[in-house]
Order: C-alpha cells, then sequence, then structure tokens
C-alpha cells in the first residue's frame, strides 16, 4: 500500500501544475483564469443540469470525466481552442501526457484516467458528450463575466458558435448554451461592437467546420 500511496501522492503533486496553468479566459477581478479553476465550475455546472437532461447520465462518471478531463495540461500546458494551426501539437503533447499518466500510476486507476479521458476525447457516449458541452459552455460564461478587453478579436465571433454543435444531443443543454450566448451578445452590444458583423462571421465559422 505504501508504494501506491507514493505514486498517488507523485500524482498529485502533478495535479498542483493545474492550480498554477493559466488559460486564456480572465476572471471578473482581472486576474487570469487556472485550468484548476475552470474545472471546478464545470464540476458545479454537471450538478446542476443533470436533473434537467433528456436522458439520464450516471453523475458520478461524469463527475470523474470533468476532474480529469484536462488533467493533460498538468504537463502538455493549455491551447485555446481557436489556435487551429496549434491542433496537430496539441493532440500529440496531450496523448503523451495521459501516456505518462497512466505509467505514472500504474493500476487500475490509471486505466480509469486514461480511459476516462479518452472517453472525453472522442465524444461518442452521452456522459462525453455532456461533460464537452459543459466545457465550452463554462468558456463562455467566463468570458461574459470577464472585461470585454480581455477578448480577442476572433471572439467576437467564435464565442457565438464555439459550443453550438456539442451542445446538440439534448434540447435543456441546447436551451442553456442559447442563454449564454443571448449573455455573450449583449456584452458585445454594450460594448459598441457590431453585432450584426459578428453573427455573419460566426455563420461563416460554423460553416468552415
Amino acid at each position: 500500500m505504501e508504494k501506491e500511496f507514493s505514486k498517488i501522492l507523485a500524482f498529485l503533486h502533478l495535479a498542483e501544475k493545474l492550480k498554477i496553468e493559466l488559460r486564456h479566459s480572465w476572471l471578473s477581478n482581472n486576474t487570469q483564469e487556472s485550468v484548476a479553476e475552470h474545472t471546478w465550475r464545470t464540476a458545479l455546472m454537471a450538478i446542476l443540469l443533470e436533473p434537467h437532461l433528456e436522458n439520464p447520465v450516471n453523475l458520478e462518471k461524469v463527475l470523474k470525466m470533468v476532474i480529469i478531463h484536462d488533467i493533460v495540461e498538468a504537463q502538455a500546458g493549455d491551447i485555446p481552442a481557436f489556435e487551429k494551426n496549434r491542433k496537430e501539437e496539441k493532440i500529440k503533447n496531450e496523448q503523451k501526457a495521459i501516456e505518462n499518466i497512466k505509467k505514472m500510476l500504474g493500476n487500475k486507476t490509471g486505466d480509469e484516467i486514461h480511459d476516462l479521458w479518452s472517453e472525453f476525447e472522442n465524444s461518442q457516449t452521452i456522459e462525453s458528450k455532456f461533460v464537452k458541452a459543459l466545457d465550452r459552455i463554462e468558456v463562455l460564461i467566463q468570458h461574459n463575466e470577464a472585461d470585454i478587453k480581455t477578448w480577442n478579436e476572433i471572439e467576437h465571433s467564435y464565442n457565438l458558435m464555439s459550443s453550438d454543435k456539442y451542445c446538440e444531443f439534448d434540447k435543456a443543454i441546447k436551451m442553456f448554451n442559447e442563454m449564454v450566448k443571448k449573455d455573450s451578445m449583449g456584452k458585445l452590444k454594450a460594448s459598441g461592437i457590431d453585432i450584426e458583423k459578428a453573427k455573419f462571421n460566426a455563420a461563416k465559422m460554423r460553416n468552415e467546420k
């Protein structure tokens, strides 16, 4: 047991980096968001929205998946989704990181974390689709809470479409996503940004995906 605990402790030291690794998003107090902060609220969203889903999910599995969905960023770092030119780099680095994590734990827990992360990435099960949608929507909520100056120009349009395809699987999640996007449009409009242009560009991005 001592050997197993030693592996767990080493893994927890690695996981601490998620408290340090900063994301592209900013908080309402003008500090940059950490990966761990994003993970925490995504888990909270899962608890709050799960009762409203059309089809039942295994909430325990969902919460495990939320907690580990960005664990690879402890080694690979965070690359914003809109940086399409770095997609291959992101895939390669994250795959290497999850294999390292599996090897580090070296037991059924390592296998479970590896399998949950892979399930999330493949997004074929109802649980993984739910977590993927929450992951994307939480980003939009955080952007809406931050100063508009922290948004990249591309996000004026990107944030109006980036979560859509992940929310089609469930009527309630789709409705919630539309509410969050409505807040985004209100923020853009209040900041003097051409909302019609942003919507037009969002439609173009959606068609290009």
